[in-house]
């Protein structure tokens, strides 16, 4: 198989234990592999994510946050990353569990280095495959999936500036309302270029701690934006980012390099922002030596509402989409749905019209049906699955596709919350894809 990744044989390395996490380190760079280390699971949860290209090998007692608890977080991210846990107390039935859990391997201290190697080289074969699956599905997807569906002449000219931008290689601000398909245009422009190669790396700015803004740009020994370099960096929300994430911004937007010591490593990368619109017109709350550098292009989104023309061919593909996903027909547009579709204002904009064919789908959004006389009623099973199923869909979405948050939300042990999913038939993966 043709390796795709530059980095097919990367292991970010998890031990708060500095002298065992260098020695394993060392076992595993002579075994060829490529180590990223990590000294607590905070900084590896700000590096990893999905797009991960290799595995990760951690050590489970750790204070503040545990190995299993990383393993969990790590796994609702991906539940296909292998991750190797390494602990000195074995737990036999504590590892039965975590490999029924989706755990990869599981080694207990003092470990042969032979059986780390081992273990490592099964995992990161099955990583090859994994990424490399996704990356052909993402080639058949983006034959017609991923673009800015509608006709309006605003989104018209946005498709056209895509390849355009693609190539440029400039900055660009996206200034848009919630919903409006900010990060979906953000994500077209990175992969219409030579940058579509390396990462795009999404940094939700609106409340970010110091820590994670240490971790992200240094000193740390392995900042974050490091993976970056020939990518795209994509800040959301940079209008909500703190004082001091703003002036770091400014200096790496300037200078291009991250500071290690007395020493400095430049890094190749593209910025993308987003913010939401000023009033009447208005620079937004940027501060702004970073708006005037940032904005080398500065594109807008309109509101769904400003252009409505957009509405049926967004409503029609959702639909589609959503058929798909939940192996159903798509359902006939009623007189309701569609004084829905040309009455509402749709403050959510395209986000919220997704969620509404969804629910259009599902049968959920019909209300003048249910109360019709003759028609027949549901039974109480059928009630209540579907107001689970829409219960569990609905939180979700208002946690953004974190899973965890959507769990404590709804007050459901773990276990239950998977049970229902897998008993209503509720694709996760595909949800939280639509919501990035």
């Amino acid at each position: 198989m043709t390796q795709t990744s530059p980095e097919p044989r990367r292991i970010a390395l998890v031990d708060d234990d500095k002298d065992l996490l260098r020695s394993t380190a060392q076992v595993l760079r002579l075994a060829g592999f490529e180590v990223e280390c990590f000294d607590g699971a905070q900084g590896a949860l700000a590096a990893i994510d999905e797009t991960w290209p290799g595995i990760v090998v951690t050590d489970v007692r750790m204070p503040h946050i545990s190995g299993i608890e990383l393993f969990r977080r790590l796994h609702e991210r991906d539940g296909e990353l292998p991750v190797v846990l390494i602990t000195g107390h074995g737990d036999i039935d504590m590892a039965v569990d975590l490999l029924k859990a989706g755990a990869w391997d599981f080694l207990s201290k003092p470990f042969d280095p032979d059986a780390l190697v081992a273990a490592a080289n099964r995992a990161m074969t099955a990583r090859g495959l994994t990424l490399e699956n996704r990356r052909l599905r993402a080639l058949a997807e983006s034959e017609g999936n991923e673009t800015l569906i509608g006709e309006s002449p605003a989104i018209r000219r946005l498709r056209e500036m895509i390849p355009v931008l693609g190539g440029a290689g400039i900055d660009v601000l996206i200034e848009g309302e919630t919903g409006t398909g900010k990060d979906l245009l953000a994500r077209l422009i990175h992969r219409a270029g030579p940058r579509a190669r390396h990462r795009f790396l999404p940094l939700a700015c609106a409340g970010m701690s110091e820590a994670l803004i240490t971790q992200t740009f240094g000193p740390a020994p392995n900042p974050a934006l490091l993976s970056a370099d020939r990518g795209t960096l994509y800040l959301d929300d940079i209008d909500r980012a703190p004082s001091l994430l703003q002036d770091r911004l400014l200096t790496f937007a300037e200078q291009r390099v991250l500071r290690q010591g007395d020493n400095t490593v430049p890094i190749d990368v593209r910025i993308i922002a987003t913010s939401q619109p000023g009033e009447d017109g208005e620079a937004p709350r940027i501060a702004p030596q970073l708006f005037f550098r940032l904005a080398a292009m500065r594109l807008a989104i309109p509101p769904l509402r400003e252009r409505r023309e957009d509405i049926a061919p967004l409503f029609a593909r959702f639909c589609a989409d959503a058929a798909q996903r939940f192996a159903r027909e798509i359902p006939p547009v009623t007189a309701d749905v569609r004084t829905m579709l040309d009455n509402h204002a749709w403050p959510g904009n395209v986000r919220e019209l997704h969620n509404f064919a969804e629910q259009v789908v599902m049968g959920l959004a019909a209300p003048a049906a249910a109360t019709t006389p003759e028609a027949p009623q549901a039974g109480l099973v059928d009630r209540v699955d579907a107001y689970e199923k829409d219960a569990i869909i609905t939180a979700v979405i208002a946690a953004d596709g974190e899973i965890g948050a959507a769990i404590r939300a709804l007050q459901l042990p773990r276990k239950t919350f998977y049970y229902k999913v897998h008993k209503h038939g509720i694709d996760l993966a595909a949800l939280r894809h639509d919501l990035s």
